[in-house]
């Protein structure tokens, strides 16, 4: 039961990071008591080390610090076993790391974060704030971690479409069933001056692939993308020889830890997740320090 809870409340924040423009909030939930914790013996360690006199100073700051990093990195060890044991097997934990706020240590999940005790006793789901400088340092762990090389990006593989001098570039993942996907393209008409770059995200259901691909082995795709999410008009059937990207694509996506549609992607790598508005994008562009050029793929 306990294992159900704590799933269901990590599902529910994560959750909120796509397509609802959800408020953010936090929970706290009891770990499951583990079956031997080693935390005692840490914590003892730690003191008993750094209580030691310093005989000779350079030689056993060094010993003393290679000590206390071997008893970090069991702890952190010990954090990782313990949720996985709370959170199920099938947990996977990328990285444990000891923050400089409230004694609370990060743990990753795929591009999430939620946080822990040192005993690993409970689980902190939501967004670390500072108080005085109102900053908030989950946001930008996970901008951090989800940053993107822009110019790394297949733009190939893409759908193109430029609207005025095309100066303002993004890459948006998207699926053709994603009903906030089609708000979004919405929002979009009353953008000017920009290029976008779609990645047809085939994730929602099992005939967003052959949707895509009508789009695709259309004559005119970034018309044919427009006339689906805008219309409701699909293209005519796609020839059988005609090939896609769609496999390609998805392994992007799954590269870059996409799990919802639409996700925006900046040229300095910075992402929306979820369906935004106008104002939010032209405040993502006019915070960047200038525009970069649109780059030299052909639209079709």
């Amino acid at each position: 039961m306990k294992k159900t809870v704590l799933r269901s409340i990590f599902a529910l924040s994560t959750a909120a990071l796509w397509c609802v423009g959800a408020p953010s909030f936090a929970q706290t939930a009891e770990v499951a008591a583990p079956q031997a914790t080693p935390k005692a013996t840490v914590d003892t360690a730690v003191k008993k080390v750094a209580a030691e006199p310093a005989k000779s100073p350079s030689a056993n700051k060094a010993a003393k610090a290679a000590r206390l990093a071997k008893l970090e990195a069991r702890r952190k060890e010990h954090i990782r076993e313990t949720l996985v044991r709370s959170l199920g097997p099938g947990t996977k934990i990328e990285s444990v790391t000891k923050t400089p706020y409230g004694g609370l240590y990060e743990v990753r999940i795929g591009p999430e974060l939620i946080y822990t005790d040192a005993k690993a006793s409970f689980l902190f789901v939501g967004s670390v704030l500072d108080n005085k400088a109102a900053t908030n340092f989950t946001k930008q762990r996970i901008d951090q971690i989800t940053k993107v090389n822009f110019n790394e990006l297949p733009l190939d593989l893409a759908v193109k479409y430029v609207k005025g001098d095309g100066k303002r570039v993004i890459a948006i993942f998207e699926d053709p069933n994603c009903g906030y996907c089609k708000k979004f393209r919405r929002t979009l008409q009353s953008v000017d001056n920009v290029t976008i770059y779609t990645f047809m995200y085939n994730i929602l259901a099992d005939d967003s692939v052959q949707k895509s691909r009508d789009i695709w082995c259309s004559a005119n795709r970034s018309k044919a993308w427009d006339e689906w999410m805008l219309e409701g008009k699909l293209p005519p059937a796609a020839a059988a020889g005609c090939q896609t990207p769609h496999d390609k694509v998805l392994a992007l996506g799954q590269k870059f830890r996409v799990t919802g549609t639409p996700t925006v992607i900046f040229t300095d790598g910075s992402r929306l997740p979820g369906m935004v508005d106008v104002k939010a994008l032209e405040d993502k562009w006019a915070s960047m320090k200038s525009p970069a050029p649109a780059p030299a793929v052909a639209a079709r």
